[in-house]
């Protein structure tokens, strides 16, 4: 049975920077490829450093850059809002974000074939339907940027006999070969409050989602079948 389809590919490089849209990539047994696969860690906790403890990490963006190889990662491209641009490796980045966010911290990168599970907290793949999100905006007034969910796969749901409830337990095809297990809904925090393109934090959202939605919104996936997908690929239910 037919789902829908993928309208967008979102990879986050580094984890809580805002990542990148891309038309097509390689499904890994982690998630796709190079999701989360660089990182910050706080010295003194030993924990990552994330958006809950410092929004502003939101207004940095990520991308690679080149080839992307199964025993190498590309090098990574890290742009911010007052037109600087760093490489991954470089130590004045590392000094910035230090400072910024007022912690002794060091950079972990990880390998092609293995990110640490989970990646993404909860299981390998963030789904997000383009449905949820006109009805978010409808009650909530306004346009909804969909990188605040910080998903990996957007999609549309064709089928009108369906809803996000009827693919909870089901396994997914997309495309040619991947397969994935949708698990359970995203419950949600703080991290959607904060605006990706300025870094301040605005509660409205997240209540408007604890009200209408029992604070769930998109669906967590994990990975039975490696491969590639791209924009536009087919979203079915595999038969029983």
């Amino acid at each position: 049975m037919k789902v829908g389809s993928v309208t967008k590919i979102m990879r986050h490089p580094v984890k809580s920077f805002t990542g990148e849209s891309v038309e097509s990539v390689e499904v890994m047994s982690y998630g796709l490829y190079g999701d989360r696969s660089h990182a910050f860690i706080d010295k003194k906790s030993g924990k990552y450093v994330t958006i809950t403890q410092y929004p502003n990490m939101v207004t940095y963006r990520a991308r690679f850059i080149g080839e992307e190889k199964a025993d190498v990662f590309p090098r990574i491209e890290i742009s911010t809002n007052d037109g600087s641009t760093y490489d991954w490796n470089d130590d004045d980045l590392l000094k910035r974000i230090s400072q910024e966010s007022n912690r002794q911290i060091d950079r972990v990168t990880y390998q092609p074939d293995f990110v640490p599970f989970p990646a993404i907290e909860e299981d390998n793949l963030l789904l997000i339907s383009t449905t949820s999100l006109r009805e978010l905006e409808n009650t909530y007034g306004e346009e909804v940027d969909e990188r605040r969910f910080r998903g990996n796969i957007i999609y549309e749901i064709e089928n009108k006999e369906l809803t996000e409830d009827n693919l909870i337990g089901k396994v997914l095809c997309i495309g040619n070969d991947v397969k994935i297990r949708v698990n359970k809904y995203c419950e949600r925090c703080m991290i959607i409050t904060v605006n990706p393109e300025t870094g301040t934090k605005d509660p409205k959202l997240l209540k408007q989602i604890v009200k209408e939605r029992s604070n769930h919104f998109g669906l967590y996936g994990s990975v039975l079948q490696t491969g590639k997908i791209k924009n536009g690929d087919s979203i079915q239910i595999k038969d029983e």
